[in-house]
């Protein structure tokens, strides 16, 4: 009987420092929008790199349109006034070599990789406060026996996806 009771009385200390312990902390999503926000700015976003991608720039602003549309409350609206102003401009857009082999005393590029990066700029003009500027900066890599044309065909689709996903997240984490 002793042993019994014990046994309950343990049980109950652990599941009731476990109950308290989950009161304590509470997790509040820091990404939390500012509820008065309502509509977003999405405007087209610009090429400053030297090399030019004409079909990355209108599918990745789609995407991050789409994106925001889907997994947020806000409205899309072309509007000058609009509570969230979103301005983004790409800023490198290079392929570089980064692996090589050695084939009979000869050198080759085994893999080159294709670096995009992407300045965002978020306005909050609900609250009037300074801009804030995220960059977001990603790496694709693809066989060195392919031209770069061939590769940007090729990855296209994963470019815009990883990019809308880490401009999405940068921008609306921080709220």
């Amino acid at each position: 009987m002793k042993k019994t009771t014990a046994l309950l009385l343990t049980a109950f200390c652990i599941f009731s420092i476990t109950l308290t312990s989950c009161r304590i902390y509470s997790f509040t999503p820091k990404g939390t929008l500012d509820p008065e926000i309502k509509t977003v700015n999405v405007h087209i976003i610009e090429n400053q790199a030297p090399y030019v991608n004409p079909q990355l720039l209108p599918n990745l602003t789609d995407r991050v349109k789409q994106k925001i549309t889907r997994q947020t409350k806000l409205s899309q609206t072309n509007r000058s006034d609009a509570d969230l102003d979103i301005r983004g401009v790409i800023t490198d857009y290079s392929a570089s070599t980064t692996g090589v082999t050695n084939t009979n005393g000869q050198t080759q590029a085994s893999v080159n990789r294709l670096t995009v990066s992407v300045r965002m700029t978020i306005t909050n003009q609900l609250k009037k406060e300074d801009p804030k500027d995220v960059t977001v900066s990603r790496s694709f890599d693809f066989p060195a026996n392919k031209t770069l044309n061939q590769a940007e065909a090729e990855l296209l689709d994963e470019m815009v996806r990883n990019l809308t996903d880490e401009i999405f997240n940068r921008i609306f984490s921080d709220w």
